[in-house]
């Protein structure tokens, strides 16, 4: 557990590093606050022994503006310490939430399979708003209170050596509750980050399938499902913060004890001379001081105990290492024009990390020709998603090689070879934004004119121009004010705007009516207009025409030809075919 905090707080200190100058004149204002608050402690002694005590209006005033004084000093002081450290807490909160964003959109798909994405999005936002807070405050707290708890302890052992040994012994007394109960709010506060990351998924996962939980009339148990939950998530909550209010209550009593004791010796020192009236005042100044900082500490101790839970989370997520590897001496985005838009599965062999005695493909061998169209069919788990994958070099294969031309694709940066691909889904992804945003995202820079070619080129201007707000109307989330045809057309009109070379479609009309079908398969037979183009087939109608069929059963290749060709050499295609066939005819 201590190396971990420490790799913690060394992580953290580098985003901390970047603000060099900041955190310098933040340390100087802490600095700067404790001294001038330490002082107030010799103004309350000149005020009692010289004003009080001698009775002397003029070291009476005297002693009152030195405390006005310290007291404008220590505002300003305050000011400059606050500005500085919040504005260090929001700044590097920040970067740390962007730098784990940044990480995050590079890692391989499968992470985020493997991987709730509530619970992401919780470490994202919840833990770097923790964090902030505790930089920005809680920590400043924490090193103001240190500060004057070391001064204060310089001060009292000045001011009266014998006192001073009540809050020496007393100091390891506080501190051990300090440290026992430390862990286990850390502890806790590590599960709590997690149960309401827990909460957070369920909840975003009910709410985007909520006409499925309407539909079969499941609220009810989702109600209780989430309540249990949320009672999970406060049973935690619960111990941590009887932990912290247990910790404060110790410290509290031990402090404020010490401190009667001291004033009881310290009121027979007065009383039989040993010591005067100003300095007994400065005492108990400073041992309040003392003990006011021990409690900060003890209170603040929790919170960042669960910004190091937080930080510890964060940091997990940007030590993850994708297993895309890049290549030390990338090609060129101008050697891939060169060499084509000719694409081959060299011997190809892959397992999915999840499935490793299942080969997803094996010994593949699969010439996808320039320019040309492949069409890949074949039953549930052929491998034919997986050919897509690794394609755009989501995973790379186990043995064998995948060229790009002349080029091995694991040459090239993955940005390079995905900038040659578009693809259109047969569940195509659209953004919470409006239509605009999201045919944009082909080409970001593209100009309107070029956005409206695109959408009437995909047979999608028409219906937009009818949308409440034309290009700039909002979809909602995953595009769903619109239909099924609608979206597709809006996918296809992105990939048009992309102007890829190579095309790849999950057969992007298998879930549409006859007429939004007709309307995205010319779009599509547009799109494919002199581009490679390899389609994942569901049905054998639409590939037809296609150049080339390949036949893929358990990952392997066992025939490939053109549509009249297949019926008669595999077994497979006509056994596919005439079962469409017969569920054509009872539909």
């Amino acid at each position: 557990m201590a190396n971990k905090s420490y790799s913690v707080l060394i992580q953290l200190g580098r985003f901390l590093l970047n603000y060099k100058s900041t955190l310098v004149a933040a340390g100087c204002a802490l600095i700067f606050t404790a001294g001038v608050t330490l002082a107030m402690g010799q103004g309350i002694k000149i005020l009692i022994d010289d004003g009080f005590v001698a009775g002397s209006v003029d070291k009476l005033n005297t002693a009152s503006l030195f405390i006005i004084a310290i007291a404008a000093l220590m505002a300003i002081g305050t000011y400059a310490r606050f500005y500085l450290v919040s504005w260090l807490g929001e700044r590097v909160s920040a970067d740390i939430r962007q730098a784990v964003f940044d990480h995050l959109i590079t890692l391989h798909p499968s992470y985020f399979e493997e991987n709730r994405s509530g619970e992401i999005m919780s470490r994202l936002t919840t833990d770097t708003t923790l964090l902030q807070t505790v930089i920005g405050s809680s920590a400043a707290m924490a090193l103001r209170s240190l500060l004057t708890f070391s001064g204060g302890l310089i001060l009292l052992l000045i001011t009266n050596l014998k006192l001073t040994m009540f809050v020496l012994v007393g100091v390891p007394i506080v501190l051990v509750p300090i440290i026992l109960f430390g862990r286990r709010v850390r502890k806790l506060s590590r599960k709590s980050q997690d149960t309401i990351a827990d909460v957070g998924s369920h909840a975003g996962e009910i709410i985007q399938q909520i006409k499925t939980v309407q539909s079969y009339t499941q609220e009810a148990n989702e109600r209780k499902a989430f309540a249990g939950h949320v009672e999970g998530a406060f049973e935690i909550a619960r111990k941590r913060i009887k932990q912290r209010a247990m910790l404060i209550a110790v410290v509290i009593s031990l402090i404020f004890s010490a401190i009667a004791a001291m004033l009881w010796v310290g009121g027979n020192d007065v009383i039989n001379g040993v010591m005067t009236g100003g300095e007994l005042g400065a005492f108990v100044f400073y041992a309040i001081v003392v003990a006011g900082s021990v409690a900060t500490i003890s209170e603040v101790i929790g919170d960042v105990q669960r910004a190091a839970g937080a930080a510890e989370r964060l940091f997990e997520l940007l030590s993850i290492k994708s297993v895309i590897d890049l290549p030390s001496k990338p090609k060129s985005a101008g050697s891939i024009n060169k060499n084509g838009s000719r694409m081959q599965f060299k011997n190809v062999t892959f397992h999915y990390p999840s499935r490793p005695d299942v080969a997803a493909l094996d010994n593949l061998n699969l010439v996808i020709e320039e320019g040309k169209s492949l069409a890949l069919v074949g039953p549930s788990g052929a491998g034919k998603s997986t050919v897509f994958e690794l394609l755009q070099r989501f995973y790379d294969p186990d043995q064998g090689t995948i060229t790009l031309g002349e080029t091995d694709i694991r040459e090239l940066l993955p940005s390079d070879l995905r900038s040659q691909l578009a693809v259109v889904a047969q569940q195509p992804t659209l953004f919470s934004s409006d239509v605009m945003y999201n045919i944009r995202y082909g080409k970001p820079d593209a100009t309107k004119e070029e956005v409206i070619e695109a959408a009437k080129a995909a047979n999608a201007h028409e219906f937009i121009r009818k949308l409440p707000d034309g290009y700039e109307s909002f979809l909602g989330e995953q595009g769903v004010r619109l239909s099924g045809g609608q979206r597709q057309r809006i996918a296809i009109a992105r990939a048009i705007l992309k102007d890829p070379r190579i095309l790849l479609l999950d057969e992007a009309t298998s879930a549409l009516d006859a007429e939004s079908e007709h309307r995205v398969q010319q779009a599509l037979e547009y799109l494919m207009q002199g581009r490679t183009t390899v389609i994942i087939a569901h049905r054998l109608a639409t590939i037809r025409n296609a150049d080339s069929i390949a036949v893929l059963k358990e990952g392997k290749l066992v025939a490939q030809g053109k549509h009249d060709e297949l019926l008669e050499s595999s077994p497979l295609y006509k056994r596919l075919s005439e079962l469409q066939f017969q569920e054509r005819s009872v539909s």
